[in-house]
């Protein structure tokens, strides 16, 4: 959004970073833009509320890489709080948006040693080593993390993706296992898992993977990414010479269910001409029971 600068009272502005505050709403460019302009010169008539607007305008500023304008706040609010935490996990965000990442880490190891339940720096300390390639490190701080905070979805969802850049995918599914027993009406929890067996690969793991796709779709009919996944596990699992005939059967039956599902629902989407290019690809996939 264009701000007309001119136009707006610094006692708007104060407002407006609040409401942008209270709704957990970045905007960060905005902030930056709105501080420089307007409210800046207005810093001493906010009273106690300017060291709320500064850890704003810090956090902004990192996004949008002022870093001078991140170093000013970090200062102000170092001098108001000299040994508060948050203030120094500003720091520590700051030497990371300076590359200094060994500086940050000790910043940061400080604050744990501090204060060992204090999620935020332990989290920063992964997002560093994962920054500079450091996989393994990251994987086992985090997974030393989630024996503390079994809970945390967040970390949940960043260990499986350390663990596919592994191409681990027997520990990736664990960590959606853990997810879907968080969040089990989830469909895109369902559908990643499933995803990931199929990545696996193994006739077991496929029939998995067949497994979850249809718990996504039943969770919700609309996924066509699931739909997809599902016709790709029946089509892999009726292809294997291994397959018993029952069970092929039932493969090439829910094959063609996705088949005609994704049909219907392309139908309703594209225009004619791509709807027969969709019917001659899934065409291609089809199998004879």
């Amino acid at each position: 959004m264009a701000w007309n600068y001119d136009k707006m009272l610094w006692t708007e502005v104060r407002d407006l970073f609040r409401t942008w505050r209270e709704e957990s709403e970045r905007r960060s460019k905005d902030v930056v833009d709105l501080w420089e302009n307007v409210l800046m010169l207005k810093m001493d008539q906010l009273g106690n509320e300017k060291y709320l607007v500064l850890e704003q305008v810090c956090v902004a500023a990192l996004d949008c890489c002022q870093l001078l304008l991140a170093e000013f706040c970090i200062k102000l609010l170092m001098r108001k709080f000299p040994g508060s935490l948050r203030v120094h996990k500003y720091h520590a965000m700051h030497l990371e948006a300076l590359e200094m990442f060994d500086e940050a880490l000790e910043v940061l190891d400080s604050i744990i040693k501090r204060d060992e339940t204090n999620t935020a720096p332990r989290k920063r300390r992964i997002a560093i080593l994962k920054a500079k390639g450091r996989i393994p490190e990251a994987i086992k701080e985090l997974t030393d993390y989630l024996k503390i905070f079994v809970s945390d979805q967040e970390a949940w969802h960043e260990l499986c993706d350390l663990y596919l850049q592994e191409h681990d995918y027997s520990k990736a599914a664990f960590c959606m296992q853990e997810l879907i027993l968080h969040n089990p009406h989830s469909h895109l929890i369902h559908q990643r898992y499933a995803e990931i067996r199929y990545s696996e690969g193994g006739l077991a793991n496929i029939d998995i993977a067949k497994t979850y796709f249809c718990q996504a779709i039943k969770l919700n009919p609309n996924n066509v990414r699931a739909l997809y996944g599902l016709l790709l596990s029946a089509n892999n699992i009726a292809s294997t010479s291994k397959c018993p005939p029952n069970k092929k059967k039932q493969a090439v039956k829910l094959a063609e269910w996705a088949a005609n599902q994704i049909e219907k629902h392309y139908r309703e989407k594209v225009s004619n001409e791509d709807l027969k290019s969709i019917e001659g690809l899934l065409g291609q996939l089809q199998l004879e029971g």
